[in-house]
């Protein structure tokens, strides 16, 4: 999918990258196509999705879900376990995030939670129904420093 994005297709997605509600006649004008090129472009990387989804990012202080937690999970039986968690962390909206990763941990885990027992409570459950998780290693998080899911897409 890459390789078919070419220097417009790249520019374009830094721009809805940053704000997704630009308009065609503003991103046209800012990559040096037509409005119209811009919106097919635009429908064609939504329908192959290399535009995989478009959202609006909520301020978790704004809504009561203040808190954020990293969890490393040691797992027994890896390939047993990965399907298990993949679908467990899918209907659990407080799952941000998870990572098959190398190192100590073998998964990574971004949580946000309104404080710490709901966080306990989502633990138990994950502890429940996945036996194969050996350890679970939480970190608080203390300040957000950096977020972002902005993927480089440099030409």
């Amino acid at each position: 999918m890459d390789s078919d994005l070419d220097v417009f297709d790249r520019k374009i997605l830094d721009l809805v990258q940053k704000d997704c509600q630009l308009n065609a006649e503003v991103i046209a004008e800012a990559v040096g196509l037509s409005a119209s090129a811009v919106q097919r472009r635009l429908r064609r990387m939504r329908q192959d999705k290399t535009i995989s989804a478009e959202v609006a990012v909520v301020d978790p202080q704004a809504v009561g879900n203040t808190m954020h937690f990293l969890a490393g999970l040691e797992i027994k039986d890896n390939y047993e376990a990965l399907p298990r968690i993949r679908q467990w962390s899918l209907g659990e909206p407080a799952v941000q995030q998870v990572y098959y990763v190398t190192g100590s941990f073998d998964i990574m885990m971004v949580v946000v939670a309104s404080d710490v027992k709901a966080y306990d409570a989502l633990s138990a459950r994950l502890m429940a129904h996945i036996p194969q998780v050996v350890r679970m290693t939480t970190h608080v998080v203390i300040d957000t420093m950096k977020q972002s899911l902005f993927v480089p897409v440099s030409s």
